[in-house]
């Protein structure tokens, strides 16, 4: 298997993974701070990749070089993480998905901006298909409250923090310096638990953890495990093999995940005027994939 396909299929999963995140982030939101859940999912992801990276060989003196570039890319993944869980107090999961997939378009200018990426025709295509339908989700397939934009203000604040998110796929071929997936992903992981620990301390204090539904431990348990340290590692890992408008691609796949993960748990599908707009963001996917051969020559030629 081929280093873009092994990047491929991580972006799956890690579709997959994340989706359950707006589900079940959802119904833990109102009832713990996002700061405070999140300072507690990065410790716990940062103690499992610990005992990953010190299983397989430890880190090397060079990774422990500049480690000014975990924080930086600490600081993009805490607004993300807290942004997200904010939007989810008033946002719905399947149009808080929706937002999401809104952030190709984004890395993709970044991506140039960073690293020179650039779009082919059909990629460009794809990615305004993906943004059409992502707006036909956000604004409920309303025309008239897309005409007012009147989108709601857990998915303004959520789109935030997927500009972020966005930032963040580019930066990590740019900082990485040959460290280990595994190893880079753990330097960002402690960099994220230092940062949230500092700025999330009063709300971590204030928290009466005993008292906290089961949900929220359910959610901590899934975000930390599942959501942080396998999906940062499978991120983390794509975004070496694959351009970063590729490995954004694969965000397109997170509302109809989310609808499964609804279904899931019991709750209503979407109407169906909804769900047409989920079919454009699927559209969008095919489409960037099927690019690939040309992505990957000129990449490789620029390697």
């Amino acid at each position: 298997m081929t280093d873009a396909k092994r990047g491929h299929f991580a972006m799956l999963a890690f579709s997959a993974l994340v989706a359950g995140s707006f589900s079940l982030g959802s119904m833990a939101a109102p009832h713990i701070a996002p700061e405070a859940l999140n300072a507690v999912r990065f410790v716990i992801a940062a103690t499992i990749l610990a005992v990953l990276v010190f299983s397989t060989g430890g880190m090397d003196r060079s990774a422990l070089r500049a480690p000014w570039r975990y924080g930086v890319l600490a600081l993009f993944l805490v607004a993300y993480f807290v942004l997200m869980f904010e939007g989810l107090k008033t946002g719905a999961p399947v149009s808080m998905a929706a937002v999401f997939t809104l952030t190709p378009l984004v890395a993709a200018g970044f991506g140039w901006l960073l690293l020179r990426q650039v779009l082919t025709a059909r990629m460009a295509v794809a990615l305004g298909i993906g943004g059409v339908g992502a707006l036909w989700v956000i604004f409920r397939a309303d025309i008239g409250a897309l005409l007012a934009f009147g989108i709601g203000r857990g998915e303004v604040i959520y789109f935030i923090g997927c500009v972020a998110h966005a930032f963040y796929a580019p930066l990590v071929p740019r900082l990485n310096r040959g460290e280990r997936p595994a190893v880079f992903t753990f330097g960002t992981l402690v960099a994220g638990a230092i940062l949230l620990l500092v700025f999330g301390g009063p709300s971590l204090l204030a928290t009466d953890w005993s008292s906290l539904p089961a949900i929220v431990w359910i959610t901590i348990a899934y975000t930390s495990v599942f959501a942080s340290a396998l999906t940062f590692l499978l991120l983390q890992y794509a975004s070496m093999c694959l351009p970063s408008a590729k490995v954004m691609a694969y965000t397109y796949l997170t509302p109809s995940w989310v609808i499964l993960w609804e279904m899931a748990l019991g709750q209503p599908l979407p109407p169906m005027l909804i769900l047409v707009g989920v079919v454009m963001t699927m559209a969008a996917l095919v489409l960037l994939l099927k690019d690939d051969s040309q992505v990957r020559g000129r990449v490789a030629s620029e390697g």
